[in-house]
């Protein structure tokens, strides 16, 4: 992928999510540069819901092992492995359900943030919400905390390869216009 510096529309339409990584690290200074542009993501009342914890090097064998240990269906541990970064997002549990709803979305605005933000630099991610991550014993085994939601994994890396888009849905199908009160 070109590394030039794209326009955003460009950037959303040809974002893909990454199944196939290059071995080559990513940098952690461009990984945290990547997280510092994606916390300017809406969040009401500045609460910046979230919290991360990054596996990278060795510290991916934890990861690897807590997925193997709690995935439905046998893993490939040398496949998980080869992904250059983990980043587990989670987010406070709030009681009250507003601001429980509010802090979700931010924290996916936050993940898409990221997404656009590696993919401007020539990174790609997938972002994982798999059943074992919402087992008790694969989330505690990797650090979040009682109370918390993990909101997901992201792998992320240097793209191997890169899907073909698939086609969208025209919004004119699925968008209601209401010109005038006695429509309603």
């Amino acid at each position: 992928m070109d590394t030039t510096v794209l326009p955003i529309a460009k950037v959303i339409q040809e974002r893909r999510t990454i199944k196939k990584f290059k071995p080559d690290p990513v940098a952690e200074g461009l990984l945290l540069e990547l997280l510092n542009t994606a916390a300017w993501a809406p969040n009401h009342g500045m609460r910046e819901p979230w919290r991360f914890t990054l596996f990278v090097d060795e510290g991916k064998q934890l990861l690897v092992k807590a997925i193997s240990d709690n995935a439905r269906k046998p893993k490939d541990p040398a496949r998980l492995l080869s992904v250059p970064a983990y980043i587990a997002v989670m987010i406070q549990e709030d009681e009250r359900q507003r601001e429980f709803e509010e802090d979700m979305l931010a924290a996916g605005t936050f993940v898409q943030n990221f997404q656009l933000a590696a993919w401007e630099r020539g990174v790609g991610v997938k972002w994982l919400t798999e059943p074992f991550t919402y087992k008790p014993e694969f989330r505690a085994s990797i650090g979040v905390q009682p109370r918390e939601k993990l909101v997901g994994l992201l792998q992320v890396g240097y793209p191997e390869e890169v899907p073909a888009g698939r086609p969208r849905t025209p919004v004119e199908e699925k968008l209601t216009i209401i010109r005038d009160f006695s429509q309603q």
